[in-house]
C-alpha cells in the first residue's frame, strides 16, 4: 500500500474543498482538516493561497495529462467513436468526478482575475485541444483547430449545465451536433 505525501493529500483535499464548497472556502486550515493533516501542513507545502491555487491547477493538469496519455493509443477512429468518448467523458466528469469538475470551473472563474492562474489553465487546455485537433484532423475536419475549440466549448457548456441548471441534460445530442458540424 502506497502512502501519499502530505503535499498530495493536501492537493486532493483542496480539489474536494473547491468542488464541494467553492473557491471562497479554500483555506489552508480547511484543506488540512479535509485531508486529515496536522494544522499547518498545507501551508508548509503552499505558503500562500495563490501558491495553493496554482498547485491545484498544476496537479489537475498533470492528472488530466496522465489520463489522456493512458488513452492516447485509443484515438477514436470514427466520428461515432469520438462522440462516444466525448459523451462518456462528460458523464463521468459530471457524475463520479463531479467535485473535480466543479473545482475546475471554480478555478476558471478565479482565473478571470488572476493572470498566473489563467496562464496555467491555458497550458492544460492547449494539451487537451491538441488531442482533439489530432482526432479531428484524422477524421477529415477542414479546420481542426477551430473545430476542436468549438467542441471544447460545447463540452464545457454541457458539463456546466449538468452541474448547475440541468442535471439530467443528455450530452450526446449536443456533442453529436458539434462533431457533425466539424466534419461537414
Amino acid at each position: 500500500m502506497t502512502t501519499l505525501s502530505n503535499r498530495t493529500r493536501a492537493l486532493e483535499a483542496a480539489v474536494q474543498v473547491l468542488g464541494s464548497q467553492g473557491v471562497r472556502a479554500l483555506t489552508h486550515a480547511r484543506v488540512d482538516e479535509a485531508a486529515g493533516l496536522p494544522k499547518g501542513s498545507t501551508s508548509n507545502s503552499f505558503r500562500t493561497r495563490a501558491s495553493l491555487l496554482a498547485g491545484v491547477v498544476e496537479w489537475l493538469d498533470a492528472a488530466d495529462r496522465s489520463g489522456l496519455d493512458d488513452h492516447g493509443e485509443r484515438m477514436p477512429q470514427t466520428p461515432e467513436q469520438f462522440v462516444d468518448a466525448l459523451t462518456s467523458f462528460a458523464l463521468v466528469a459530471t457524475g463520479p468526478e463531479r467535485a473535480r469538475t466543479t473545482a475546475r470551473f471554480a478555478l476558471f472563474v478565479e482565473a478571470a482575475h488572476n493572470d498566473t492562474l489563467r496562464e496555467t489553465l491555458a497550458r492544460g487546455r492547449a494539451h487537451v485541444l491538441a488531442g482533439a485537433e489530432a482526432t479531428l484532423r484524422a477524421l477529415g475536419a477542414q479546420d481542426p483547430v477551430t473545430s476542436a475549440r468549438t467542441i471544447g466549448a460545447v463540452s464545457d457548456g454541457v458539463m456546466l449545465h449538468r452541474l448547475t441548471v440541468d442535471p439530467g441534460l443528455d450530452p450526446r445530442p449536443h456533442l453529436q451536433a458539434a462533431v457533425d458540424a466539424a466534419l461537414h
